[in-house]
């Protein structure tokens, strides 16, 4: 390996050492001040495909770790979206709702979803570490391919 080589291996979109994930697929990112920023892991973008459609909740709306927080729907399917931790929603990503194809393109950066204060910063360590996501992934059955 060169030094300072950034680029992902084999076109796999590296996950961000700071996040936090869990096993449905959704990241969470520790912002100053108990806020913190939620979206789909690379994985998930992958998996779903084209993203015609988000579900989020609204400003003020209080979400509860690891229950349904929205749906995403693609081409292919509808599929929950479930909060990584718990917290009352800040702001949604109206960058994501003008133009879906961005959560495709960038989902660790400007592809995120929801903005949270979060309610028990605690709950962050129930969650994967990035190397532990990594390793889930890999388990996982290619069926997709097949």
């Amino acid at each position: 390996m060169s030094e300072n080589q950034n680029e992902p291996e084999l076109g796999k979109e590296m996950n961000p050492k700071e996040y936090r994930y869990t096993q449905e697929h959704e990241w969470i990112c520790p912002e100053p001040k108990g806020k913190a920023r939620i979206g789909i892991t690379h994985y998930a973008q992958s998996q779903l495909g084209d993203i015609v459609f988000v579900d989020l909740p609204k400003s003020g709306d209080q979400v509860k770790q690891f229950e349904k927080m929205g749906e995403i729907e693609t081409v292919k399917a509808v599929s929950d979206l479930f909060s990584p931790a718990s917290g009352k929603v800040l702001e949604r990503n109206q960058a994501v709702l003008d133009d879906l194809a961005i959560v495709n393109r960038d989902p660790y950066g400007t592809g995120w979803l929801v903005r949270i204060e979060l309610s028990q910063p605690a709950e962050l360590e129930a969650l994967m570490s990035s190397d532990q996501y990594e390793e889930f992934v890999a388990g996982l059955s290619p069926e997709a391919s097949e």
